[in-house]
């Protein structure tokens, strides 16, 4: 992909894998936060969460979040009947891919295989 922008440095990571911890709008919001400052990211606000409660398909419940960054952004969505999370994150600021896959690995008990990449 071309790079349109290159005076403006971004760096994007999508983590994804299935996991086996009871997630709430509690839960999310700490990953969230946690995950913010694990990365040494700044949050300028409070984690938005939302949740379809019933409309649309049943396969696809769970909750959609985002929490905004001095330098972009962190989206969550989760699967709660399928028990899947996609993870993106967006940043102006370099942070450590691994450090992030770990920490969303622990905090989600994802115990298998985990799809990360760059975007």
């Amino acid at each position: 992909m071309k790079d349109l922008a290159p005076d403006i440095f971004r760096q994007r990571l999508l983590i994804e894998g299935y996991y086996s911890a009871e997630v709430t709008r509690g839960s999310l919001a700490d990953y969230l936060t946690g995950l913010a400052a694990h990365l040494g990211l700044r949050a300028y606000g409070e984690a938005a969460i939302f949740s379809p409660g019933a409309e649309g398909s049943a396969a696809n419940q769970g909750f959609d979040a985002f929490l905004p960054l001095v330098d972009s952004g962190i989206s969550a969505y989760v699967w709660t009947g399928r028990r899947f999370v996609s993870i993106f994150l967006f940043t102006c600021k370099r942070f450590d891919p691994a450090a992030a896959i770990e920490f969303t690995r622990r905090a989600f008990a994802i115990e298998g295989e985990i799809a990360s990449a760059p975007v």
